[in-house]
């Protein structure tokens, strides 16, 4: 038989290392644009080619992009590789193969036994994803598994890592930061640093597990459950939220699913004038045809109201005060608490709602904000959409033509 060569990505000595590791578990955290998908990417494709059954997993299929771009880019180098698109599955000659699944469903991940799981972004997944479904599917092959991700707090991903630290043998733990990547310009991770709240560059950039202390939303990682739908489903119904975006922050329109509870997509934006804003409300809500559209009325938003009448929407404006502020997200905090709402595992909403801090004044009295130099522009649109589940729709303005 003729001799394959195949062409593999480069690795940096960093990755090499945790590629060359004996490990059974390997638990990296690694700071972005570090190179941890590349070299997940490489130990899962080898898996599968030796004759293994591999899984990537991902929290959302849309995260898992990704890791299937980089799989499929390999695969094509194989000549009788058969590529499953919808299934999003390659199957080797050797008899090996690999599919992408998301971590969405733990349920859904009940199944035949593996050789290897590559856990993409964990730290954004639920913990049953790994103890309920993932580890029993390695036991009858003893397979192996890498996590890769950022960290998100002192969750169970960190709870691995020290483990990782702490064996060294069957468990291995790495940390890098984004500058262990040569290829990435310093003067990115300075303008980085000088832009980002410091408590959310130690953990993009610096990889290290920081403890949101003043966090107003609990167990929001476990509301982390819905599938990014960019499109309406039949039979369903739906309500907007939409915070508007003062000079360097975000206008965000997020999609509240009824039936569901869940934000099933949301919109995000900046430096857009007016009528380019209203033109994206407008485009968004003939897509899903909300009950009510419930708009945030800051400094600004008066004026947008009025030009959002002339459109085909049901309005209802939220007035935004101290006190009204205060409600509103305690209203959504009990949401998470409660497990009443679900939201995609969605990595600029799951940053924002973490970040998101409770804050006593001089007076005695609290008050919620992103911090210095963070945006919460997601969190009041998904505030105001589940807001709108109170709201009758006799108490909107405007009617659909």
């Amino acid at each position: 038989m003729p001799t394959l060569t195949i062409k593999l990505p480069a690795l940096l000595p960093a990755q090499k290392e945790v590629y060359a590791s004996p490990a059974r578990f390997r638990v990296l955290a690694a700071g972005r644009r570090w190179g941890k998908t590349r070299l997940a990417i490489l130990l899962a494709f080898e898996a599968a080619l030796r004759g293994g059954a591999a899984w990537w997993v991902a929290p959302s299929y849309l995260l898992a992009n990704v890791g299937w771009r980089g799989l499929t880019k390999l695969s094509a180098q194989i000549p009788q590789a058969v590529v499953y698109k919808a299934e999003r599955r390659i199957e080797f000659p050797s008899g090996g193969w690999i599919q992408i699944r998301s971590a969405a469903d733990p349920q859904a991940l009940r199944s035949e036994g593996l050789d290897f799981v590559a856990l993409d972004e964990c730290a954004f997944m639920q913990e049953s994803v790994w103890t309920d479904a993932l580890r029993p599917t390695l036991a009858d092959r003893q397979g192996k598994a890498i996590f890769i991700s950022t960290p998100f707090g002192r969750n169970w991903f960190w709870r691995l890592h020290q483990r990782g630290l702490e064996d060294g043998v069957v468990w291995r733990s790495w940390t890098f930061p984004s500058s262990a990547n040569p290829r990435l310009a310093e003067q990115e991770l300075e303008e980085a640093r000088k832009t980002m709240p410091e408590a959310i560059f130690r953990r993009e950039f610096l990889a290290e597990f920081v403890d949101f202390g003043g966090a107003v939303f609990r167990r929001v990682l476990d509301a982390a459950t819905a599938e990014w739908q960019p499109e309406p489903q039949p039979g369903r119904q739906y309500v907007f939220g939409v915070d508007w975006g003062r000079s360097g922050d975000y206008t965000v329109i997020a999609v509240l699913d009824i039936t569901s509870k869940s934000i099933v997509y949301y919109d995000r934006f900046t430096n857009v004038d007016a009528v380019a804003q209203i033109a994206r409300v407008r485009a968004l809500a003939e897509r899903f045809r909300p009950s009510i559209v419930v708009v945030e009325m800051n400094a600004i938003g008066a004026a947008m109201f009025d030009m959002l009448q002339r459109t085909n929407v049901f309005l209802y404006p939220f007035h935004t005060t101290h006190a009204t502020k205060l409600r509103l997200i305690d209203d959504l905090a009990l949401a998470f608490e409660s497990g009443a709402i679900r939201v995609p595992p969605d990595r600029a909403l799951l940053t924002e709602f973490e970040a998101y801090e409770v804050q006593k004044r001089a007076s005695g009295a609290f008050s919620y904000s992103a911090p210095s130099g963070g945006h919460d522009d997601i969190v009041m649109a998904v505030a105001l959409a589940w807001h709108a589940l109170a709201i009758r729709p006799q108490e909107a303005a405007g009617v659909y033509a």
